[in-house]
């Protein structure tokens, strides 16, 4: 099968109402044929007292519309306990009319013990958000961290996954302390892609300053950024805004300057 995030657009009576913005709906295809296409709605929600089941029934029915399809599941994950209703009823005392219910999943009430080992990525970054123990704490990051270098070959998104857990985790410098005693490894492991993620912020802060400045210096001698320059500017490393930096006292015209490279 073929899974494609597809656009969050709704139908609206005017251009000035507001979008009801949920998390991207993916649209599942099989490629053979053999069942015709399924479009899944999801929905996040970290504090269930703003869960609104007409909003979700309201967002469905314009996406079946807009998509020309019946076959939409509604998904709701909570983050957090609470209550939440489960189904939303319209009618009267002798007919419904309208009955919609939706899967959902409370992260908060999952045991973490049952995905300990599971080989489903999603599962192992989340499992600090699932129910456990005090005692388990530990054990159960040490398994995200796992699941982390096991399960995601790429290097970028486990730098990006990495930040994941270390927010779902929680944990103070108290606890943060014995975590590196009780499991040593998985703690460097999270200590060096905490060094990579600070230092990817200060490059990019470098870059961003320099891509400030450069523009300044654009502005003062050719006069306003044009849409292409902007877009030159935005796509450069650090290294060739500093060469045009340099180049720009001896350039004769913003085109010349950035030809180079």
């Amino acid at each position: 099968m073929r899974i494609l995030p597809i656009r969050e657009e709704q139908l609206k009576e005017r251009l000035g109402e507001r979008f009801r913005e949920l998390d991207v709906p993916l649209l599942v295809e099989w490629l053979d044929g053999r069942r015709a296409a399924l479009l899944f709605v999801f929905e996040e929600e970290t504090d269930p007292r703003r869960f609104s089941i007409h909003r979700l029934a309201h967002y469905c029915l314009d996406l079946s519309v807009l998509c020309e399809t019946e076959r939409v599941v509604p998904v709701v994950i909570f983050l957090h306990p609470g209550t939440y209703p489960e189904q939303l009823r319209l009618g009267s005392e002798q007919q419904v009319y309208l009955h919609f219910h939706y899967l959902h999943r409370a992260l908060f009430a999952t045991p973490a013990r049952d995905y300990l080992t599971s080989s489903n990525l999603v599962a192992r970054l989340t499992l600090p958000t699932m129910a456990y123990t005090p005692d388990e704490k530990f054990e159960v990051i040490a398994a995200a961290t796992r699941g982390l270098m096991d399960l995601e070959p790429d290097p970028e998104r486990r730098l990006k996954y990495a930040d994941f857990i270390d927010v779902y985790a929680m944990m103070d410098e108290a606890e943060l302390e014995q975590y590196r005693q009780r499991y040593p490894q998985e703690a460097g492991t999270m200590m060096r892609f905490s060094e990579r993620f600070i230092e990817q912020g200060r490059r990019e802060g470098q870059k961003e300053e320099a891509r400030r400045l450069l523009g300044t210096q654009i502005q003062l001698k050719f006069g306003e950024l044009p849409d292409w320059a902007e877009q030159r500017l935005t796509q450069a490393d650090q290294a060739v805004l500093e060469d045009w930096s340099a180049a720009i006292l001896s350039a004769d015209s913003l085109e010349s300057l950035l030809r180079q490279h």
